[in-house]
């Protein structure tokens, strides 16, 4: 078990790197000029990667070996992030993010294949939505700790922090984790791999649960990304710019955790992603609206419901992601599926936001979008929760 939460702290490590741009936006578009549609898109070019090789890369881990991925992955998040943060323009900055989206996924990919090789059956539930927790906690430390380091130290030696820490945390892991079992033998591994890409996008399990996911991911992200932006934008700086957008992100991982604890009390998945995915919808529209616009504290506390209850839904659909994949040796390509699509979900949501806030010359827009995508999630879920059952009739 101790391993397996050195596992779960590599993908937070990992989300580091993602969140450590939301708290340096000011900052950056002070010395670069960014505007806000480019910080769009900025927020999203670290799912670049994932955009478009994710289920690939998923399928390549298991051939490289699960630990062996990870420890490569931490390796080019240390190198894209020491460089990113030498970074004299936008071109150069988008092109580390795009870098750092490839080490994101080295290590983000194999990790629940991982932690299954790791823990008892019984205690994969519990631990998978503990795992789903690894990006909120990442945001929620650099949404916490940006607004503090940044204005003394600079966006630059920011960047340079989260290198040493994934040098560091490759370390570790090259350390403790278990070698990897021998890999498939040389002249089968490319048969092996078309078949498990061909086994996984033939299923209809990872579909379900991925374009799920990119219900999610897209709307959580644009929501997050431009936090620390709006609250600077409301007058607040410092401390309790860092609180207040910390404690957003650190009530996810509440929801996250709590799950695992759900379905291990026999909760349907179909159950945790309606209660996640409306509590976005209400929260989005309470914290944004315009009928709410003079009163601070009831969107706050609606932001704290999008993103607290809402910790549901990753948690949910990672265990989903595992329990559909169509068999031991798709795990990781399935996992990589889901994440290709969350990445889609990452990469159209930021610019959709930013495009209807500077559309509205406000936030008052944001529940279309975020509505939307809460009831395209609740269809999945419906359609998930019945291709599960069938699963398990069949078994």
């Amino acid at each position: 078990m101790k391993r397996a939460w050195l596992v779960v702290a590599a993908g937070g490590v990992a989300a580091l790197q993602v969140g450590k741009l939301p708290p340096a936006l000011p900052a950056l578009q002070a010395e670069l000029g960014l505007s806000l549609l480019a910080s769009g898109f900025l927020l999203s070019m670290v799912q670049l990667a994932s955009l478009g090789l994710a289920v690939f890369m998923g399928v390549w881990s298991d051939g490289m070996g699960l630990k062996r991925s990870m420890v490569r992955g931490l390796l080019l998040l240390a190198l894209a992030s020491a460089v990113g943060g030498f970074a004299t323009s936008v071109p150069m900055l988008l092109a580390s993010r795009a870098f750092e989206g490839l080490g994101l996924m080295l290590v983000v990919l194999p990790a629940p294949a991982l932690i299954r090789r790791l823990v008892p059956a019984q205690q994969l539930a519990g631990m998978l939505g503990v795992w789903g927790a690894y990006i909120p906690t990442g945001t929620a430390l650099t949404l916490l700790l940006g607004p503090l380091f940044i204005p003394v130290w600079g966006w630059a030696a920011w960047w340079w922090l989260f290198a040493l820490v994934s040098l560091v945390m490759a370390l570790c892991l090259a350390r403790v984790i278990p070698v990897d079992p021998p890999a498939q033998a040389p002249g089968q591994s490319g048969s092996g791999m078309r078949q498990r890409l061909r086994r996984t996008l033939g299923a209809r399990g990872p579909w379900l649960v991925a374009l799920s996911f990119s219900m999610y991911s897209g709307q959580w992200l644009a929501v997050m990304g431009f936090l620390p932006s709006i609250y600077a934008q409301a007058g607040l700086s410092g401390a309790q710019l860092g609180m207040l957008t910390a404690l957003v992100a650190a009530v996810n991982m509440g929801g996250n955790m709590a799950s695992g604890r759900l379905l291990q009390r026999a909760w349907r998945p179909r159950s945790t992603l309606w209660l996640g995915f409306g509590a976005m919808a209400l929260g989005s529209t309470v914290a944004f609206a315009a009928f709410t616009e003079g009163w601070p504290w009831w969107r706050f506390a609606g932001m704290l419901l999008f993103s607290g209850v809402g910790g549901l839904v990753p948690g949910t659909l990672i265990f989903l992601a595992v329990r559909l994949a169509p068999g031991e040796q798709q795990v990781a390509s399935s996992v990589g599926w889901v994440q290709q699509l969350s990445a889609l979900g990452q990469f159209i949501g930021p610019p959709v936001a930013a495009a209807l806030a500077a559309r509205a010359g406000g936030w008052q827009l944001t529940p279309l979008f975020t509505v939307g995508c809460c009831l395209g999630g609740v269809l999945l879920a419906v359609l998930a929760q019945r291709q599960l059952t069938a699963q398990s009739r069949h078994d």
